[in-house]
C-alpha cells in the first residue's frame, strides 16, 4: 500500500472532520473547547477517573499476580448482527482453533483514495453476508466461500452522492437489512438478494444498523438516531443528539437490551432510549479536554457502546474509558484511554484498544489494570518515496481493530496487514499471521471459523 493510501486511510478512520451536509465532503477541522476534565470530589452522578488526569496508564500494584475468571469456551453458531448480539457482546468463542487460513474470496468493491469498506460481516443460516465500498451486497457459503448472490444497491440516480461509502449488514428473520452512506436503509431477501423495500435518508449512514423489535435502528452523520419498521421501511421515531462539527469518518452500531437501546454519537454522548418511543432514559458525555492533545477536541464514540452484565462499557476519541450501569445510568468508572474501537467485556475483565495500538485488560468491577500490551512495540517508522532514503514520508504506526476472544485468546488485525493473537490471561503473543492487506474492522466468528474482511474487500476465513 502506498504512504499517500496509508495516510488517507487513517486520516479517515481517525482525525476527519465532517460537514453534516454531505457524505464525500470533507471540511476543515473546527473542534471547540471541551467540559474540562473530571472533578477530585465527585457528587452524585459525577463519574469519577481512577487515575488523575494526563497520568500515564499502567497495570495496578494491587493486582500483580491476581488471577482473574475468562468466560467457559462456546460455539458461537451465528453473528446475525455487527457485535454479534442485540448487546453487542460475544465471550469466548470455539472458532479458528489453529488459524489456519481455510480460504479467500474476494467480494466486491475495495477501499481507494475516496471510498472505503467500514461494514462487519454478518453469518446466518449457512451464510455470511458482507457490504463492499460501494453499497455492494454479497451473500457466500461460510463453509467454502462459494459465491450465492451479489447484489449492487447503489442508487443510480443518486447526483448529490457520486462518490460515498460505508454502512453495514445486520440479518433478522430472513431478512438482511443494509444501511448506507448513499443515503438509504434497505432490506433484501437474504436467500435470494431481492430487493424488498428501500428508504431514503436525509443523511449517509457510516455503520452498520441493529435490528431488534421489530424495528431498523441506525446512527446517522448528523448525530440523529434513526428507526425503521422492519417489515416496511416506513420511518419511526428519532432522537437527536448534540451537533458535532468535528468529527470521525466512522460511526457506531446501538447496542439493545430488553426495551432499551445505548446509541453513541459523534458528540461524545452516549444515550440510553426506550425502543418503544425513544424517550431518554439517561445520557453520558465521555469527553475529557487534554492539555496536550487538540484532538482530544474530536469527542467521537466511533466503537459500539457494549451491554455486559448489566453495565455499559465505550470508549471516546476524546479520552474516556467508561462503564456504566445500564439501568440508571450511574458511572461505575472510567480511564483515559483514546479509543476508536468496540470494548469487549468478557468474565471478569474488560478488553480496550486505544489509538496508539496498546490493549489493556482492566477490572469490570473496579476498572483497575491487570496488564497492557503495546501492539507496535518496537515498530519502526518505514519511509515511501524520496531519494536515496531523502525527502521521504514515513509511515504511521499500525492501527488495530476492536479484539475477538477466541479459545482464551484475544484476536486483532491491523493496517499492517497482520492478524495477532493474544494470551487473553497475560498479554503474551501466541501467533501472528499475514492477512495480505491491510485490515481495520475486528474479526468475527461463527461456526468453527474465523472471519476477516480485509480493506480490499478480501473475505478469509480462518479454521
Amino acid at each position: 500500500m502506498t504512504s499517500r493510501r496509508h495516510n488517507l486511510l487513517l486520516a479517515a478512520l481517525l482525525t476527519a472532520a465532517v460537514g453534516a451536509a454531505g457524505c464525500s465532503t470533507v471540511s476543515k477541522l473546527n473542534p471547540f473547547k471541551g467540559s474540562g476534565g473530571p472533578k477530585e470530589v465527585a457528587t452524585e452522578g459525577q463519574r469519577i477517573s481512577i487515575i488523575p488526569q494526563d497520568e500515564v496508564l499502567a497495570p495496578a500494584e494491587a493486582l500483580k499476580g491476581v488471577d482473574f475468571a475468562l468466560p467457559p469456551i462456546t460455539t458461537q453458531a451465528d453473528w446475525p448482527l455487527p457485535g454479534g448480539t442485540p448487546e453487542q457482546s460475544v465471550e469466548n468463542v470455539d472458532a479458528g482453533v489453529n488459524l489456519a487460513i481455510a480460504w479467500r474470496r474476494n467480494v466486491g468493491q475495495g477501499s481507494s483514495n475516496a471510498i472505503h469498506v467500514t461494514g462487519t460481516p454478518v453469518v446466518a443460516a449457512g451464510r455470511i453476508y458482507t457490504l463492499d465500498a460501494e453499497a455492494g451486497v454479497s451473500a457466500h457459503d461460510a463453509k467454502t466461500g462459494a459465491e450465492i448472490w451479489r447484489a449492487n444497491l447503489r442508487p443510480s440516480d443518486n447526483r448529490r452522492d457520486r462518490e460515498s461509502f460505508g454502512g453495514g449488514v445486520a440479518f433478522n428473520d430472513g431478512k438482511l437489512y443494509v444501511t448506507s452512506g448513499y443515503r438509504f436503509v434497505a432490506a433484501v431477501d437474504a436467500a435470494s438478494g431481492k430487493l424488498l423495500w428501500r428508504t431514503r435518508t436525509e443523511e449517509p449512514i457510516h455503520a452498520a444498523p441493529t435490528v431488534a423489535a421489530g424495528r431498523v435502528m441506525a446512527v446517522a452523520l448528523d448525530n440523529s438516531m434513526l428507526t425503521f419498521d422492519a417489515a416496511t421501511g416506513a420511518a419511526g421515531w428519532t432522537y437527536q443528539a448534540l451537533s458535532e462539527p468535528a468529527r470521525i469518518l466512522a460511526a457506531s452500531s446501538p447496542a439493545v437490551s430488553g426495551d432499551t437501546v445505548v446509541a453513541s454519537f459523534g458528540s461524545g454522548e452516549v444515550v440510553a432510549l426506550r425502543i418503544a418511543n425513544g424517550n431518554d432514559l439517561w445520557d453520558e458525555a465521555l469527553s475529557r479536554a487534554s492539555r496536550t492533545s487538540a484532538l482530544s477536541e474530536i469527542r467521537d464514540v466511533p466503537g459500539r457502546p457494549v451491554i455486559y452484565r448489566g453495565d455499559v462499557y465505550a470508549v471516546s476519541h476524546s479520552g474516556v474509558f467508561a462503564a456504566t450501569d445500564l439501568r440508571t445510568g450511574q458511572p461505575r468508572w472510567t480511564l483515559p484511554v483514546v479509543g476508536i474501537t468496540t470494548p469487549l467485556p468478557a468474565g471478569d475483565v474488560v478488553y480496550v484498544v486505544s489509538k496508539i495500538g496498546q490493549v489493556i485488560c482492566a477490572s469490570r468491577e473496579t476498572g483497575q489494570i491487570y496488564w497492557m500490551h503495546d501492539l507496535n512495540e518496537g515498530y519502526v517508522p518505514k519511509s515511501r518515496g524520496g531519494f536515496w532514503g531523502i525527502g521521504g514520508t514515513k509511515m504511521p504506526k499500525p492501527v488495530w481493530s476492536s479484539p475477538l476472544m477466541s479459545n482464551n485468546r484475544l484476536l486483532l488485525v491491523g493496517s499492517s496487514g497482520q492478524l495477532v493473537a493474544l494470551n487473553a490471561k497475560t498479554g503474551a503473543v501466541e501467533k501472528r499471521l499475514e492477512l495480505g492487506g491491510p485490515a481495520l474492522i475486528g474479526p468475527i466468528a461463527a461456526g468453527d471459523a474465523v472471519y476477516v474482511l480485509t480493506d480490499s474487500a478480501e473475505l478469509i476465513a480462518l479454521r
